[in-house]
């Protein structure tokens, strides 16, 4: 009888072709190896199914999964989490890279830290080619034994994409579903805050590709992206503002669903309060990928040694 996986990846892609095979080498060459690739093939129409059923046929590990219909990107992440067998789960994006220890060190961050529930690593966002545009410094105090401070931080402070951590699978499956509506990634990631603490690996392993082609690139406006994560959304019931609102209502019933005290409990909603009322906090709004660029000549560490797959590619300083 076959062992389950300890670790599952849930990779759901639309129309990836143009990154796929890169992603995957960097996930197929991670030196853990103990985990289940989940691909969810949103009934795209390019070159997908094909990169995905090749290299499906040279990996075991590989779980392919082609939809007869675009369903929409939420509920195809929701979809590979629920496809999962392993006690610990990531989301992996179909045109981001990953250093060969990025899983390694998660899982054994997990392992030497009970109590944490989310492990990630330190980021850049890197251009088409998978050069580093933007070194991101991890600041979120998601560490921190206290669940207020944690959802404080979440709130207020740019984002480390900590959905794309290593998370404890139990610790998902009490959480409510990832929805469509505006910003609904920092909702989930501030309730999964709520049930405990995160491990920043201090290590510069994961590289989020920016791109005229990513998703919030191709849909600028507010609800073409949330028609874009689920076609539902389209039409005069969820105009802007419902969009808005229900983004605020997903941290207030984050609060009322999470296992606080009434202590705990009343100061995230003071936090929120203080959100909700003022956004003039430098930074509050920022995206880290509209940060200036770096100047590739202070680049130390090569994107192309640290990703398997991309050896012997000149470039790809980090």
């Amino acid at each position: 009888m076959t062992s389950l996986p300890r670790l599952s990846i849930g990779l759901p892609v639309y129309n990836g072709e143009e990154y796929l095979a890169e992603s995957l080498d960097a996930l197929l060459g991670q030196t853990y190896e103990d985990f289940e690739l989940i691909i969810s093939d949103n009934a795209s129409t390019d070159g997908t199914q094909d990169i995905c059923r090749r290299y499906a046929e040279k990996d075991s590990r590989i779980r392919y999964k082609r939809l007869p219909r675009n369903i929409g990107a939420t509920p195809n992440h929701n979809l590979v989490f629920t496809e999962s067998r392993g006690e610990l789960f990531k989301w992996a994006s179909h045109d981001d890279l990953y250093a060969r220890e990025l899983l390694r060190r998660c899982v054994d961050a997990l392992d030497e830290h009970p109590d944490v529930i989310l492990a990630h690593a330190d980021q850049a966002v890197i251009d088409a080619d998978g050069q580093v545009k933007v070194p991101y410094t991890y600041t979120l105090t998601t560490g921190s034994p206290y669940a207020p401070d944690r959802f404080r931080s979440m709130l207020f402070e740019p984002g480390g994409d900590d959905f794309y951590g290593v998370i404890r699978a139990d610790v998902l499956r009490r959480v409510r579903p990832l929805d469509s509506y505006h910003h609904a990634d920092r909702t989930f990631v501030s309730e999964i805050g709520l049930f405990g603490r995160f491990h920043q690996v201090p290590e510069l392993l994961y590289f989020r590709r920016d791109h005229p082609t990513r998703a919030e690139r191709a849909n600028p406006s507010k609800r073409s992206r949330c028609v874009n994560l689920d076609p539902r959304r389209a039409g005069i019931l969820h105009p802007t503002p419902r969009l808005l609102a229900e983004y605020v209502w997903g941290f207030v019933s984050a609060i009322q669903r999470a296992p606080l005290s009434a202590a705990d409990r009343r100061a995230c909603y003071r936090h929120l309060a203080a959100w909700a009322t003022s956004r003039a906090r430098p930074g509050a709004g920022e995206r880290v990928e509209d940060r200036a660029p770096v100047d590739p000549s202070l680049l130390s560490v090569s994107v192309d040694a640290l990703v398997a797959g991309r050896e012997g590619r000149a470039g790809g300083k980090a």
